[in-house]
């Protein structure tokens, strides 16, 4: 590739205030979420409108530059971790609400536009966007598009995926896709669904479509202690199993909820083992027999506390507890590694046992949270990485809880992405046949690899230095979970 010549054409295309190529300005931008990973970048280019980002990847393309989107840097699991050689293309100041469009209850977005701008934006109008990752406040709509986000009123209002009806973007080579749109379907593949979950590798969005909701009229949070996370496990299973799909069904184990009520001191019984939250939405009479139905389930499998918030202040309460979750895991220990997986509602409580059962193995201590309706995992391992050796035995607890994941019929991401975090257990659930074809996919929007290399896809290479550990009918080759 040729940097300078790159550089040169950049400077030439953009303004002198869109560039940024000191080594200290540079240095925020070398990490996301995932700050154990860490990659210095070449140059970080901030456009501010879509021509100005078309032109940066004609340049790229043209000088076979590494291109990396980026939006908040809330990002997980590395995707928006830097490529050496490579261009960092920050779509923070494409940050605009477009259009409210009412008869159609959508609104039309940039990318760098945070989550909860959405709703803000149209709260004088009783709507609201419904996917609220516990980062919605920093989070922009462009990373949840490539991460697929969720939060915790995914289980009843979907992901992004789920609430995103159209997509403007730009390919390498500068061409524009119009996806979706304000219509109810469009025809032609679903291009629209696989660009979510994407991790910019195969464009660059520059706007989204996004549904908007009326707010229900009427809702009720319900907190509900247990003196076991199988108890809690079960009520979840049990809630699911007679037709309720709550707006929002939440779990924490002891550690977590003591972390949680030290600093935000949101009313948590710290004495629990395992604690629920369950939102229940709608009108007043199908909110008020949700309720007895839950609190009825609640009592049935051993609730030793139920409370039920129908203020939308003590709703807040019970709320801003869980999503203050993953900052306040940061006053248990020096750092923590936040893993995502997904697995059958029905595993909950042998995985929870079993990761409890890692912890004691590797000596390092585990704290959970995670969406609970969807088996949406977020073990939290507690390390110190001063302390030599500990952050590979967190990484490690990390590997085997993922492989855990998949053993049971789950996932090893639910809402975070692979970037370069799970690659190794991609390894794990697919065969060389998928991962190739995953592969095709790739070049067939991208052939030189320009977009975000390295990414969310192994190499048939590492999965063969890894063990090419493939899951075939759930099992893993040892066909057991003794491992764990």
């Amino acid at each position: 590739m040729s940097r300078s010549l790159a550089l040169k054409a950049l400077r030439a295309a953009l303004p002198a205030r869109c560039l940024i190529t000191d080594p200290k300005g540079t240095k925020p931008y070398e990490t996301d979420g995932l700050t154990a990973l860490r990659q210095p970048p070449w140059l970080v280019v901030l456009p501010e409108t879509e021509a100005q980002v078309r032109q940066v990847l004609l340049i790229c393309a043209q000088h076979d530059v590494p291109v990396v989107a980026r939006g908040a840097g809330t990002g997980l699991s590395g995707g928006a971790r830097p490529v050496a050689d490579g261009v960092v293309l920050g779509l923070s100041r494409l940050d605009q609400v477009l259009e409210v469009d009412l008869d159609n209850c959508v609104a039309r977005v940039q990318p760098g536009v945070r989550n909860l701008a959405i709703s803000e934006a149209v709260a004088h109008h009783g709507l609201y966007y419904a996917p609220d990752p516990s980062s919605q406040i920093a989070c922009s709509i462009g990373g949840n598009v490539a991460e697929n986000s969720g939060g915790v009123h995914c289980l009843k209002y979907g992901l992004t995926v789920h609430n995103v009806v159209g997509l403007r973007v730009l390919t390498v080579s500068g061409e524009v896709l119009e996806l979706g749109g304000k219509t109810l379907d469009s025809p032609g593949y679903d291009l629209l669904a696989l660009l979510c979950g994407s991790e910019g590798m195969l464009g660059i969005v520059t706007e989204v479509i996004v549904k908007l909701l009326p707010r229900p009229p009427a809702s009720a949070v319900l907190l509900m202690a247990f003196d076991s996370a199988a108890a809690a496990a079960e009520t979840v299973s049990q809630i699911i199993a007679q037709g309720l799909v709550p707006a929002g069904l939440e779990m924490m184990d002891q550690l977590a909820t003591q972390a949680v009520e030290d600093f935000v001191h949101a009313g948590y019984p710290t004495e629990a083992a395992a604690l629920l939250l369950c939102e229940v939405d709608g009108v007043p009479e199908e909110v008020a027999s949700n309720v007895e139905l839950v609190s009825r389930i609640a009592k049935e499998y051993g609730a030793i506390e139920l409370r039920v918030a129908h203020e939308p202040h003590e709703q807040a309460a019970f709320w801003a507890g869980r999503k203050a979750a993953f900052p306040a895991a940061g006053r248990l220990a020096p750092d923590y590694y936040c893993m995502d997986g997904t697995i059958p509602r029905a595993a909950l409580a042998d995985v929870l046992g079993r990761i409890a059962g890692l912890a004691d193995e590797y000596g390092l201590p585990v704290a959970n949270v995670f969406h609970a309706g969807d088996g949406n995992l977020h073990p939290l391992i507690l390390y110190d990485a001063s302390v030599p050796g500990e952050m590979a035995k967190a990484e490690a607890i990390g590997g085997r809880i993922l492989e855990l994941c998949v053993a049971v019929g789950g996932t090893v991401t639910g809402e975070h992405g692979v970037g370069v975090e799970k690659l190794d257990q991609m390894c794990v659930q697919f065969s060389a046949q998928e991962l190739d074809q995953f592969f095709r996919v790739k070049d067939s929007f991208d052939p030189n690899g320009t977009l975000n290399p390295g990414k969310a896809i192994p190499t048939l290479a590492r999965c063969s230095e890894v063990g090419g550990m493939h899951v075939h009918g759930g099992e893993l080759p040892f066909n057991n979970l003794d491992r764990f």
